[in-house]
């Protein structure tokens, strides 16, 4: 071939310009590249004690910090929640009667379970049991994922749980885990945060 390329080489160098990010090839885009973070995960639980609904707070402010040159915003990406009883994981959670468990992530502290069009709200699931029947998430599906994530800009997320019954196989726990990332904050992530929630 005395030196000279390939007959593919120019597919190749094409196919390289389509699979090489955006933010190397052009230095305008590297400030937004490279302010997001890898990808790290938050874990909270909570306990229901039957009828009256219990939140626990989850700290952020190691990771939230806003009112300084270079503020940090948190950004969401899914959720995946656990429901279970105090016999663990494993075991089933047992009632004679008609019942629900719901939960709900929110950026703000609440007194009751809300409805999604509230702007605190970040997710929410729950589990019926009918007599006799399996039990179903179907109404308020559990596993949640945010096409562009959810972004957080407050320094608390509280995790809420209530239901209509004490269950017969005890208290139910209701624990999730948040795949996250952290960015700085822009004029654009500002505007967003502000329409959304807050």
């Amino acid at each position: 071939m005395g030196g000279m390329n390939p007959p593919f080489w120019g597919r190749l160098l094409r196919i390289q310009e389509t699979i090489v990010p955006e933010s190397i090839k052009y230095p305008r885009f590297r400030s937004w590249f490279m302010a997001k973070s890898d990808a790290f995960y938050i874990r909270a639980i909570v306990t229901s004690n039957g009828t009256t609904f219990t939140q626990a707070e989850s700290d952020l402010g190691s990771f939230v910090n806003l009112g300084v040159s270079k503020s940090t915003l948190l950004r969401i990406h899914s959720v995946t929640a656990m429901i279970a009883d105090s016999n663990g994981p494993q075991a089933p959670i047992l009632d004679a009667d008609d019942a629900r468990v719901a939960w709900q992530l929110t950026t703000q502290s609440q007194t009751a379970l809300v409805f999604a069009d509230d702007k605190s709200m970040v997710a929410s699931g729950g589990l019926t049991f009918k007599t006799g029947v399996a039990p179903s998430h179907d109404y308020d599906v559990n596993p949640q994922n945010y096409q562009k994530g959810y972004l957080i800009g407050v320094d608390t997320l509280y995790l809420g749980v209530d239901g209509n019954t004490a269950f017969d196989s005890g208290p139910v726990s209701v624990s999730v885990i948040l795949e996250c990332t952290l960015e700085t904050a822009t004029q654009a992530s500002s505007t967003a945060l502000a329409l959304s929630q807050q």
